[in-house]
């Protein structure tokens, strides 16, 4: 007899997108009222807050191997799976490194981004195909089709329009735009397309693979090892300042929930980005990426009392089309198969 698994798949794909959705725009909601806890973008706290919500994602990591329980797919009103601790060597840990430096370097510096103007830094970040096209081409020999290609120059005009002030009284346009988030945005994209790499080629190896039991945990792991490898860097970086933190944390209930649940939401939306993507095709997967974006920015704009402006919005605009369309032109332009039974 079949064991019960709870909702219909159909209803479970539908809530993990709606979750997935919810959780990234609460995380961008949680992460800025953390950094506007410890004082803002100029308090020089903000890699202490990016280190401890993956401390918050190894905690909850750690647990989920303690009770051998995911609760994730509550979400979907579906039954907890089980999460056994991955029967990894140290090879495998070894191997897995890279994937952890990046999936921290990416981390942190969207922290800075964000930090910097959360607005800006959703459009500079929609901008992250360019820095992949970039990244496989010269450093994994992946180059993107030339059809991909030709999308790229949508992309990066688009956040380049995004950039520019127009002058009231000249009326001409001049670059104005926080430096923070765009650069930081820029090293987080470069960081993530390298950690998206080096996850597929880490778990292209079926041994590997088998030993982790799956992508729960390899995705686990990773934050764990992001997490000690951001520690050293938050020292040397904020170290004089880590006592003041300390002390802003005791006392204040704000930085106490959003850092928490920052650290919570980051962990649990990724999760159930990877559950929603994993079920369907492609091309739903990069409208849905595309909308994500788009509800994201609406949001922040809504939380933050921040308007975009019209360079902003038409700029984010063009952007996120031409990301889009990178994502669906090879099937957009890929010859339709013909049916055999009727040439026969």
């Amino acid at each position: 007899m079949a064991s019960p698994k709870g909702a219909p798949d159909s209803v479970a794909l539908l809530l993990f997108f709606v979750f997935w959705y919810a959780g990234n725009m609460k995380y961008n909601e949680y992460n800025t009222a953390s950094l506007n806890a410890v004082g803002g973008k100029t308090a020089g706290l903000t890699m202490t807050v990016a280190t401890m919500q993956l401390g918050v994602c190894a905690v909850y990591a750690l647990v989920m191997w303690i009770v051998k329980i995911n609760p994730a797919k509550l979400f979907g009103l579906q039954i907890p799976t089980k999460q056994d601790l991955p029967k990894t060597t140290k090879d495998d840990i070894v191997k897995t490194l890279p994937v952890g430096f990046c999936s921290a370097a990416a981390h942190a510096c969207t922290v800075f981004a964000l930090g910097g103007d959360p607005l800006f830094g959703q459009i500079v970040k929609s901008g992250e195909p360019v820095l992949s096209a970039l990244v496989n081409t010269v450093f994994y020999g992946k180059p993107p089709s030339n059809a991909k290609v030709g999308c790229l120059p949508i992309i990066v005009g688009g956040v380049a329009f995004a950039s520019l002030k127009k002058n009231a009284e000249t009326g001409g346009y001049a670059l104005k735009f926080d430096q923070t988030a765009l650069v930081f945005g820029m090293l987080a994209n470069s960081f993530a397309a390298f950690k998206g790499s080096e996850s597929k080629k880490l778990m292209s190896d079926k041994a590997i693979a088998e030993r982790f039991g799956g992508v729960g945990n390899q995705f686990a792991t990773t934050q764990i090892l992001a997490f000690f490898m951001c520690l050293p860097v938050m020292f040397l970086t904020e170290g004089d300042k880590f006592s003041e933190f300390v002390d802003t944390f005791k006392t204040s209930s704000d930085l106490q929930f959003n850092l928490v649940m920052s650290g919570m939401a980051f962990y649990l939306y990724n999760e159930l980005a990877t559950y929603t993507l994993k079920a369907t095709g492609p091309v739903t997967a990069s409208v849905a990426n595309t909308a994500k974006r788009v509800i994201v920015m609406v949001y922040m704009a809504a939380v933050t009392g921040k308007v975009l402006t019209d360079e902003q919005k038409i700029g984010a605009g063009v952007a996120i089309c031409g990301v889009l369309l990178y994502s669906l032109i090879d099937d957009l332009l890929k010859p339709k198969a013909t049916d055999k039974s009727k040439t026969a």
